[in-house]
Formats: C-alpha cells, sequence, structure tokens
C-alpha cells in the first residue's frame, strides 16, 4: 500500500475525534485495541492481508482513543485546575504564588508579563503545593524593579496576585482562549498592582530548558543592540528569528494579514526551511560527507528550536526535516506525504489534543498541500526543464529526455553558442551559464507563484474559519514575502552569532538583514493599500468544507497520479501525458467550491418573521445584535474592556470588537449591518465598533448628542472616511422595518444643561406586536426620572438594565414605569466596579424581574413573535461551558 503511515495517522485522528464524541472508559478503549491487535494478528498468519490491514487501522482508532484517554488522565493530583474543581484553593483574595520563573521577564510596550511554574500557594497562613502555570502582567513603569532584581528564568519568585482561570466569552463563534493558554501550559492569569509584590526568593540551578531560555533572552537582547533607532524592523525580526511577535505593531500585523503574508512572522516551514537550504550550502561548500551534513543540520535544528519562543509551529516543521535528514544518508528515498504523516503521528502520539489546535492543523494542512498538489504540479511544468538545464554541455545526455526536452537542449546550446561569438574573450567560456541562469530563476518564481497559490487555494476554507478573511493579494505578495524571508533567516542568525565573536562585522551583516526587513515592510505595506484585495467573510457552512477537501483530496490522487505516470514516459524518452478528465473535472468543481468559500452567497442564520435581540457577553461593556422579522439588521454598542489600550502600536489588552462581537456575527452569517448604533462615548461601549465598522458593510451609523471626546470623533472621522452615512437620532424618532417599530426615547433634541454623557445615552425601544424590548444605554438616575415624569411610553417586557446595574440607575420609579419580565445585566465577571450593585439585583427580585446576567449567563437571545416571549442563554444551550 502507498502511503501507509498517512493511512495511520488518519485513523489514530479518528480515534482521537470519537474519543471527544463518545467520552467512554480507558479501560473498554484499551479491550478494543488489544482485541483488534489479535484478530489481524490471525488474519495476517491466514495470509488475508486486505482483512488484516482493515483491522489494523480499527486498531489505531482504538489507540487514538487510548491516547486521548491517558492524556486526560495525567494531570497531577496537585494541579490548580483540580485543587479549584475541588474546592481545595480559595482564590476570591489575592494568594501568595511560589515557583520558578519559565522565561525571562518579557517587555512589552505597556509593562511586563511573567510566566510562573507554580510549586506553592498560600493562602491564610497554609501552604498548599500546587502545579501549573501563572501569568502575570505588570502594568506602567518597571525598569526599577526589575534592575533591582535582575529576574532570569528559573528564579523562584513569589507573586501576590488575584489569580483567576482564563475566562471564555459566552458567546456563539467566540475564542477559545482558556483552551489556547492551556495548550501553552498557562491555567491561571493575573496583573499585579504594584512591581513591589513580586520578590525574588533564591535562584536555584536552572534546568536545561531555563538555560534556553536565557539565552533566548539573551539572544533578543542583542538583536535589539543590532538594530538601535529602527524599532519597526526590529520588532519584525525578532518576530522572524525567535519567534516574539510583542513588538510587531498591530497596523503591521494587520497588513502581514490582508496579504496573506503573515505566515512569515511565525516560525515555521518556510523559516526551517531556509535554514536548511543555507545549511546544506554552507556543507556543500566545505565538502561536507552527507552524513556529517545531515549530523550538523540536526544539530543546528535542535538548538534553533530551543531558543525559539512559540516552539509548537517550528518543532513541526523541524520534525519533518528530521525525518527527512535521517533518511538521507541511508539514501532511502522519502516520500514527503509519509514524513509529513509520521511527524503528525509523533506529535498526536505525546499529545492528542493537538488535533483541534488550529495551529497544528494550518501548519499540516499547508505542508500537505504542498507534497499532494504543489509538487506534482511543479513535476509536470518546471521540474523537467530544470533537468534539462543540468549538464547543458553534455550532449550525451540528451537521450536521458524525453525528445521535448532534448530539442530543449539542443536549442539552448546553439543559443549559447551564438552567444559566447559576441561576448568578449573572457566572458565568451560562460555563455552557457549567462544563458541559463535567467531562465533558471524565471522557473523558480514560477514554482514560487504556484506553490503560493496552491497554498493560499488549498487552506482557503480553514483560512475563512480562522481568520475569516481572504486574501486575493496571496499569490503575488508571497513572491517577495518568501524569498526575503530565505535571506533575512540564515542571514540574521549569522549576524546574531557574529556578536559574540566579531561585532564589527556582525554590524555589517546587520545592516543588510535590516535592509531585507525594510524591504519586506514596504512591499507588504504596498500590497495592503491596494483596494479589495482583503476582505472580511463569515465562517464557510461544514458541509462545504467537507465537500472542498473531499474535492482537494480527489484532485491531489489525480495529480499524483499523472505525475507518477509521467515519471513512467520520461524514463522511455516519450511525450507528457495529457491531463486526464478525472484531474480536470477535480479542479473545475473546486474552483466552483473556492468560489463559494470566498464569496459567502449564503443567507443569514436569522430567525425570519421574529424579532430577535441577543446581548453578548461583551465582558465589562455593552453589545446587542438585533434582528428584525424582514431580516434587517441592527447593533447597539461594540463593547470594550477597560485597561485595554493602545500602547506603542500594541494593545495592553484584547480588541472586543474583533474577538468578540465580529465572530459572534460572523458566526451568525452576516457580512452587512442595515445600522450600527453608538449609545454614548465610553470605551466600554464605543471602542469594538471600529473593527465592526472594518469587518462589515454598515447602512448607517447612529449615534445621539455630538461628544467632544476623542473616541467619539475618532469613530465618526472613521465612517465617513468608508462612506458610512452618520445618523443623529433625538427623542420622538421612529422607524418602521416590516411591522417592528424602533423609537428613540432618549436622549431630547434641545440642550439641557448638565447632562452626564451617561445620562446622554441614546434609548431605544424595539417593538413587534405587543412585545417591547427596552435598551437603556448608561442612563442613570436623572435620565429615568425625566422618562418618567415626560410619561414616555418606557413600559416593556424585556430591558436591558441601565449602567451594567450600577447603583446609580434602576431606580424604584424607573422600575415601576417599566415593569419588565426579564431583565439582562451587561456585566463583567468579577469586575472592579461591584456591578451590578447588591441593591439593584434586590430591586429586581423584588419586583419579580427575572434578572440574568451576561458574566454568568453568557449571551441572552430574547425572541418574539409579536404575541410570545421567549428567553434562552448560552449557558442553557453549553452547558459544558
Amino acid at each position: 500500500m502507498k502511503l501507509p503511515v498517512l493511512w495511520l495517522v488518519a485513523a489514530f485522528a479518528a480515534g482521537i475525534v470519537l474519543a471527544g464524541r463518545f467520552p467512554g472508559s480507558l479501560r473498554l478503549w484499551l479491550i478494543s485495541a488489544a482485541v483488534a491487535i489479535l484478530v489481524s494478528g490471525i488474519l495476517l498468519w491466514q495470509r488475508r492481508v486486505a482483512a488484516a490491514w482493515t483491522l489494523a487501522l480499527t486498531t489505531w482508532i482504538a489507540l487514538g482513543a487510548v491516547a486521548t484517554g491517558i492524556e486526560r488522565s495525567a494531570v497531577p493530583a496537585n494541579h490548580v485546575t483540580r485543587l479549584l474543581a475541588a474546592g481545595r484553593l480559595d482564590i476570591s483574595d489575592p494568594v501568595r504564588w511560589r515557583g520558578r520563573l519559565r522565561e525571562d521577564p518579557m517587555t512589552l510596550p505597556w509593562g511586563r508579563r511573567y510566566e510562573i511554574d507554580l510549586e506553592q500557594a498560600e493562602e491564610a497562613g497554609e501552604i498548599v503545593p500546587v502545579s501549573g502555570g501563572l501569568r502575570v502582567n505588570l502594568y506602567g513603569e518597571t525598569h526599577a524593579a526589575d534592575e533591582l532584581q535582575n529576574l532570569r528564568a528559573g528564579d523562584r519568585v513569589e507573586a501576590l496576585v488575584k489569580a483567576r482561570p482564563p475566562r471564555n466569552f459566552l458567546d456563539p463563534g467566540a475564542f477559545d482562549l482558556r483552551g489556547f493558554l492551556a495548550r501553552q501550559k498557562i491555567d491561571l492569569t493575573g496583573s499585579l498592582r504594584s512591581g513591589e509584590l513580586l520578590q525574588l526568593i533564591d535562584r536555584p540551578r536552572p534546568t536545561f530548558l531555563e538555560r534556553l531560555a536565557r539565552a533566548r533572552g539573551s539572544l533578543l537582547a542583542r538583536l535589539d543592540a543590532l538594530f538601535p533607532g529602527q524599532p519597526a524592523r526590529a520588532a519584525v525580526l525578532r518576530a522572524m528569528l525567535l519567534g516574539d511577535r510583542s513588538f510587531v505593531d498591530s497596523e503591521v500585523v494587520t497588513a502581514f494579514q490582508k496579504t496573506a503574508a503573515y505566515h512569515v512572522l511565525v516560525v515555521a516551514g518556510l523559516h526551517v526551511g531556509a535554514l536548511v537550504v543555507f545549511l546544506f550550502w554552507i556543507c556543500r561548500r566545505l565538502r561536507f560527507p552527507t552524513g556529517l551534513t545531515a549530523l550538523v543540520t540536526l544539530g543546528v535544528l535542535a538548538a534553533y528550536v530551543g531558543v525559539v519562543q512559540d516552539r509548537p509551529p517550528i518543532l513541526r516543521a523541524a520534525l519533518m526535516a528530521a525525518i527527512y535528514l535521517c533518511a538521507r544518508p541511508l539514501f532511502r528515498r522519502v516520500e514527503l506525504l509519509n514524513t509529513i504523516a509520521l511527524a503528525a503521528l509523533a506529535l498526536l502520539l505525546w499529545k492528542p489534543s493537538s488535533l483541534i489546535d488550529s495551529s497544528f492543523q494550518l501548519s499540516f494542512l499547508a505542508a500537505g498541500v504542498i507534497a499532494g498538489l504543489a509538487l506534482p504540479w511543479m513535476s509536470r511544468t518546471s521540474a523537467p526543464y530544470r533537468n534539462g538545464l543540468r549538464h547543458l554541455g553534455d550532449v550525451t545526455r540528451d537521450g536521458a529526455h524525453p525528445p521535448k526536452i532534448a530539442q530543449f537542449r539542443i536549442e539552448m546550446r546553439a543559443a549559447a553558442q551564438w552567444l559566447a561569438l559576441r561576448l568578449p574573450e573572457r566572458l565568451a567560456p560562460r555563455a552557457g551559464e549567462l544563458l541559463t541562469l535567467p531562465i533558471r530563476a524565471g522557473l523558480r518564481l514560477w514554482e514560487i507563484v504556484l506553490l503560493s497559490a496552491v497554498i493560499q487555494w488549498g487552506m482557503m476554507p480553514l483560512l475563512a474559519r480562522d481568520f475569516h478573511r481572504v486574501s486575493l493579494a496571496g499569490p503575488l505578495s508571497n513572491i517577495p514575502a518568501v524569498i526575503l524571508t530565505g535571506l533575512i533567516v540564515p542571514f540574521g542568525f549569522l549576524a546574531l552569532l557574529l556578536t559574540f565573536a566579531w561585532t564589527r562585522l556582525a554590524l555589517i551583516v546587520a545592516k543588510a538583514v535590516g535592509s531585507c526587513a525594510g524591504l519586506l515592510l514596504a512591499t507588504v505595506d504596498w500590497f495592503s493599500r491596494l483596494p479589495r484585495v482583503s476582505y472580511r467573510i463569515p465562517d464557510p457552512p461544514i458541509w462545504l468544507v467537507l465537500l472542498f477537501f473531499a474535492t482537494f483530496i480527489v484532485l491531489a490522487a489525480s495529480a499524483r497520479a499523472a505525475a507518477s505516470r509521467q515519471k513512467g514516459r520520461i524514463a522511455r524518452r516519450q511525450l507528457p501525458p495529457p491531463i486526464a478528465p478525472a484531474e480536470r473535472a477535480a479542479a473545475l468543481v473546486l474552483s466552483a467550491l473556492t468560489v463559494l468559500v470566498a464569496s459567502h452567497p449564503f443567507a443569514p442564520n436569522l430567525e425570519r418573521g421574529h424579532l430577535e435581540v441577543n446581548v453578548l457577553d461583551a465582558g465589562q461593556g455593552d453589545s446587542i445584535f438585533a434582528a428584525f422579522p424582514d431580516g434587517r439588521t441592527m447593533l447597539i454598542d461594540g463593547g470594550g474592556l477597560a485597561g485595554s489600550e493602545w500602547v506603542g502600536g500594541s494593545r495592553s489588552g484584547m480588541d472586543v470588537g474583533e474577538e468578540v462581537v465580529s465572530p459572534y456575527l460572523w458566526s451568525r452569517g452576516l457580512k452587512r449591518l442595515d445600522v450600527v448604533a453608538l449609545t454614548h462615548a465610553d470605551h466600554d461601549h464605543v471602542d469594538g465598533l471600529h473593527a465592526v465598522l472594518a469587518n462589515f458593510q454598515v447602512g448607517e451609523l447612529w449615534v445621539g448628542r455630538d461628544d467632544e471626546r476623542p473616541a467619539y470623533q475618532r469613530l465618526l472621522a472613521e465612517a465617513r472616511s468608508r462612506g458610512v452615512p452618520v445618523v443623529h437620532q433625538f427623542q420622538g424618532a421612529e422607524t418602521n422595518w416590516h411591522g417592528a417599530q424602533t423609537s428613540v426615547l432618549w436622549p431630547p433634541g434641545v440642550a439641557m444643561d448638565g447632562l452626564s454623557p451617561n445620562d446622554a445615552s441614546l434609548v431605544l425601544r424595539l417593538s413587534d406586536g405587543q412585545v417591547r424590548f427596552l435598551l437603556t444605554g448608561d442612563i442613570e438616575k436623572r435620565a429615568e426620572e425625566k422618562l418618567v415624569e415626560e410619561h414616555a411610553p418606557i413600559a416593556s417586557d424585556f430591558l436591558k438594565a441601565p449602567h451594567h446595574g450600577s447603583k446609580t440607575s434602576s431606580t424604584v420609579e424607573f422600575l415601576a414605569s417599566v415593569a419588565p419580565r426579564v431583565a439582562v445585566v451587561s456585566v463583567g465577571e468579577a469586575n472592579a466596579f461591584g456591578h451590578p450593585s447588591e441593591s439593584v439585583v434586590e430591586r429586581y427580585e423584588q419586583y419579580g424581574v427575572r434578572l440574568l446576567r451576561t458574566d454568568r449567563d453568557g449571551a441572552i437571545t430574547a425572541l418574539t413573535d409579536g404575541m410570545n416571549l421567549s428567553v434562552r442563554t448560552y449557558v442553557e444551550r453549553h452547558p459544558d461551558n
């Protein structure tokens, strides 16, 4: 059987999936594996090979489930997550956490980050042995504290901090932050109020991994010293060489994403390939034998994996390279797809949960696309001509090529002779080299274009699922990106190594590397500014993704079969075979499926004929999505987190609009919003709307009173730059969409003295038939009193509690006038403001209101047909979260 390891890893992955979907006892899976092994052995002894092989695949399915069960049960009893689940550790107050620094303190634009491998926790005077990982951030000036302590990886420290497990936003489409950090062995996060709350205990002898972390810190410091006054180039080089993307400006990151060149900032296969090619070239120049070349390359790759910060992607690439290098000295022909499958199998055996990691999926998909389709197409297009240019002067080799290539060699020799007669005497002997050099370069350029296009093609569904972006510039923008990366990686490390021996030469090499980095930034920026080269799309339907990859497999199998047939024809000196009908048909079907993925022509997932209001879990902020009976949509506020500010081109926290609100809208299949409404310009309402305006087509932006604050002015400027009309809405305005009415109840159109920004919030009432929804922004007592005094039509079945349940709002008179059946408090978990106020919660309970909270219940969805109102929460639908 061809590609046996590919079948094995597919079966093993299927077992991991089954164990996740149908978690059973580990003993049952072990028994199943043992029985399958026994029966397959009997069948093999009876020479029933096909049946034995089929049962062997079943064995690997069972082994995948077994490995998953072992991984789940391998969590130690004193792991912090198990202690918290068992109630044996109270983290409601600050705890003294002790452990060893995993990395050197990481300097960030907004402060410092420390990652600690935990050993002990002290609460209420009791010391509890713990294991796990803690990440703490220290915002602001931290130089003095660090200079005194000079902390390094391996130092034992104590941090007095209120740490909590990472929390996922409880919304459809939300990113699994908890799982993402768990794969980095981060189980708790917290913020230090002062640098004095982190103290050095002692400096034990560092472990091997801690020594590697110190080496990485030293290399980062040397890299910064090579590029003083060039922060943009230094930041990109930190990412490309050592995997530290902390200082890459957010606008630069967006430019790389728009041009599908972001992969050059992630140390992975391209970087490993560039380094391996460079090492092979050096070893060839030094006339090293094949075995020594492989040994040197393996040693350098091992060191590279050790010092890179983001290890999983490079580990996967290095493992594939290592398998190839180990087979090369044995003069074994290496089947690339088997090599990729073997690397994937090894990693899944070690850590089965890697299968659900999008980074794992994208890495191996990219490698599989290259081996399955790009290389076979290269072997049928450029490879015969590249082979034909070898030993061009040796006429006796013409017979080893097909007639077309043999004729090409004859014509090239004739052209070389013609050129030699017209060149100066000293250049005439090199006429053949001068003639073939641009042709070789052109063939390599074609291969880079083909490689880039095929990778973008094959990865499009997963890129659309994970990043919601289509880049039309990718196949072209990746040409300079790949070439420049091939220069930056080896020569960047050469400059770093020279800093230990010859600083002057290191600076000279660094200058050339810096120029390449500057050219990379300039080309990416130029491509990103081209109109309509990139756009955002919703998640593709699962059936479309499965059909896409099934068709891609058929196309790759057809291409590989055709490449195999071509090798036989070349051996017999025959013309290449024509494109097979199956390959042509698969390519056409795949092209049609690609258009579907890239355009997403599907209707949004909305309840037609119903009015739907969704209060999202946006942390300590507001964001509400409304869908009307005729399919029109409205987003009220975009959320935002306190402390998430732009510092040095980077955010000190998450962008709620990009990471929470937009994914929710994409999960509903939306590309367009008819209205985006801003209630007022507080950061926890306005900040997320910038991403919404960038990611979706917006019909109108509704605002209330103008606000002089910069956040409000920036939003208006962005809306106008994108051609979005800005509509001021005041008390009395009404809009009717298919019988569902939107009424503006506040603010008044006339000036009112002393009206606070909160009390100037836009208040909307949505109504359909007999059911009404009141959305109040952050109004407080004064606005509530005015609405009651003016007998505004505020009576509603559903109330978005004003100002996150603050004690300044939800007055007795206001609640009596609204008389809601359901109220929702949009609030962040364990927020510093004490929202919702206990007195306010009691007030709602006294009025018999069903009170829901986004921090506990997640996103709340209210649906009405004009007669009945149904309310359901995210936690009710997803109890496991």
